[in-house]
């Protein structure tokens, strides 16, 4: 048979191993905890990135259709600015013809009165010499 001092020493061998398996139990508690509160700081700033995901993304939304919006006005602003400048220059094209015409004409006009002083020029030239005998002739200047 087995002596209270083989109980009593089995017993304190289960009481340490329960002892041991406690604060193994307590270092996986621990373990554990920390680990869950890791994963939730990781899911906070995982959620955190989408929600400014979800925020860029509204925001490039709402540009993308203002944008599209101010990009169909100023094609109709283009589109009334042609028509205007068409309307314009079927009502100015006769005025721009008309005043094509004159300024051909003061061309010709021009040419004429350079052609005439030149002949003038010519002619004042070529009879300065008998004027100026005529002039020594009537002054008696020899």
């Amino acid at each position: 048979m087995t002596s209270n001092d083989d109980i009593l020493r089995a017993l304190g061998r289960v009481e340490g191993r329960l002892t041991g398996i406690e604060e193994n139990v307590a270092l996986l508690r621990q373990e554990m905890g920390d680990e869950k509160a890791n994963a939730h700081d990781s899911r906070a700033a995982i959620h955190k990135r989408l929600d400014e995901q979800a925020r860029q993304i509204a925001h490039l939304d709402t540009r993308v259709a203002i944008s599209g919006g101010a990009d169909a006005q100023i094609r109709a602003e283009i589109g009334t600015l042609k028509e205007t400048v068409e309307k314009n220059q079927e009502t100015v094209g006769p005025a721009l013809e008309e005043w094509k015409r004159m300024k051909s004409i003061g061309y010709g006009i021009s040419g004429l009165i350079a052609f005439a002083g030149l002949t003038t020029g010519g002619i004042v030239a070529y009879a300065s010499d008998g004027a100026v005998a005529a002039l020594r002739h009537w002054l008696k200047i020899s």
